[in-house]
């Protein structure tokens, strides 16, 4: 993807959701906190879209100021703490210790 002459970096994250939480977890994110989106936008973050197969999670979303900075501003963000901890409950995600966030998926295909 093009944005503004430069080329959009995507970033994808996995997780679990808990036996019987998906409703619950879903739930959650259609009443996603105000200031959680202003904290992703700040992070330059876009077209965030999460899919689920059984309790499996696949995150997606691109990062217009860039993969690294877009991590940076989550891991410094107290709000994105007190999302994680509220999420604890409903979802299993293993942290990267390094930067904080979702470890990253490596690529392996791309057809744009």
């Amino acid at each position: 993807m093009i944005w503004e002459g430069m080329h959009m970096e995507r970033y994808a994250w996995k997780a679990v959701v808990k036996e019987g939480m998906l409703a619950e977890y879903k739930r959650r994110h259609d009443s996603i906190w105000p200031e959680l989106k202003a904290v992703l936008r700040e992070a330059g973050i876009r077209n965030y879209t999460i899919w689920n197969v059984g309790n499996e999670l696949f995150g997606y979303y691109e990062c217009e100021k860039g993969c690294a900075y877009a991590a940076r501003v989550q891991a410094e963000s107290p709000v994105v703490d007190k999302w994680n901890e509220y999420m604890k409950d409903v979802m299993v995600m293993e942290m990267d210790p390094a930067t904080g966030a979702q470890p990253m998926l490596t690529r392996v295909f791309l057809m744009e």
